[in-house]
């Protein structure tokens, strides 16, 4: 597994912005490697200023417009000059992760700008592939898993986190003037989606669109559990971790009766640190590592699959290179004294 040749201090910076931005990630990471976590720390912050770029900017199209061109320098190897984009450079070159994928968190990034409304799930999976699948792509990617059945448990993860976000803040992003439920499911609960952005309130009948939503999500995290067993051993309990503290949050939403219009759920430092702990036995069961990938992320492994790499020698492949070089000088010394 290669290393990422981030400054430390840029690493530093982009921790520094998780730590506050990010909590779930940032309490999750801290069970990584520090290998794998500085990295993971630098792509996360790269993700989370484009998400804000979008969200809190003034004007989203040049926003995106100038997040391309960071994405497109990123990956020339001349990065924009500050901390989070040298990390990010840094560390999608030492892991060879195709551009195609974060790429498609900005088309992601672009739907929301576009105030992109989703008539189906198939159509709301396609979003979460872009902004969530394709994460989870790359942090297998970083911690060393190339084959395509641990992949699509990765971007499995990565779609449920999302699905839990978007059952989490339904009233938040009402009030901002977003919906991303499924339309013909918000219908067929007998809710007009346009009424409700308009005045949005909490109802039995939205309850029952939220709840169909989790289960939807806890799905992908059972999915999801056969894949961590096949990363590497010390990584194996930061993700279990963060899928624990994901899954906990959509638990949250359950338990106040589905209502994520008048209350967002949270989950307290204290218990993320004992789903931590909790986590450990998942590092060895669950999931079905070889159910088929969702439709909606078969892009990213196919990206992914496309993506040349050559990985660095282990550390016995390097020791026996190293031997094998001294015989050779040996050889050739003592074939010169002759």
């Amino acid at each position: 597994m290669p290393r990422s040749c981030a400054d430390p201090a840029d690493i530093a910076a982009c921790r520094a912005l998780l730590c506050t931005g990010s909590r779930s990630f940032f309490a999750a990471s801290l069970l990584l490697p520090r290998r794998v976590r500085d990295p993971a720390t630098a792509l996360y912050a790269f993700c989370r200023v484009a998400d804000d770029a979008i969200d809190l900017g003034d004007d989203p199209q040049a926003a995106l417009a100038q997040l391309r061109d960071r994405l497109d320098a990123a990956y020339a190897g001349a990065p924009v000059q500050n901390p989070i984009d040298r990390a990010f450079a840094a560390t999608v070159a030492a892991f060879a992760i195709p551009h195609a994928l974060p790429e498609a968190l900005i088309e992601g990034l672009a739907w929301d700008a576009q105030g992109r409304r989703y008539e189906s799930f198939p159509a709301l999976l396609d979003y979460a592939a872009r902004v969530a699948g394709g994460v989870g792509v790359m942090m297998a990617l970083i911690m060393g898993a190339r084959d395509g059945a641990t992949l699509a448990r990765a971007a499995d993860l990565g779609v449920a986190m999302q699905l839990t976000n978007i059952a989490r803040d339904v009233g938040e992003d009402a009030q901002a003037g977003r919906l991303f439920l499924p339309r013909d499911w918000l219908v067929a609960a007998g809710i007009d989606p346009d009424g409700f952005l308009a005045k949005p309130e909490f109802s039995t009948a939205l309850g029952t669109v939220v709840a169909r939503l989790l289960v939807e999500a806890d799905t992908l995290y059972l999915r999801a559990a056969s894949g961590i067993t096949r990363l590497p051993a010390r990584c194996r309990a930061g993700i279990a971790a963060a899928r624990r503290i994901y899954a906990a949050i959509g638990a949250e939403v359950a338990a106040a009766g589905h209502d994520s219009v008048t209350r967002r759920a949270r989950v307290t430092g204290g218990r993320k640190a004992m789903l931590a702990l909790l986590a450990v036995p998942d590092t060895v069961r669950g999931g079905n590592l070889h159910a088929p990938a969702l439709p909606a992320n078969a892009f990213l492994l196919s990206a992914a699959a496309a993506a040349p790499y050559t990985p660095e020698p282990n550390a016995v492949e390097k020791l026996l290179t190293l031997f094998e070089r001294l015989d050779r000088a040996q050889l050739e010394g003592e074939r010169l004294s002759a």
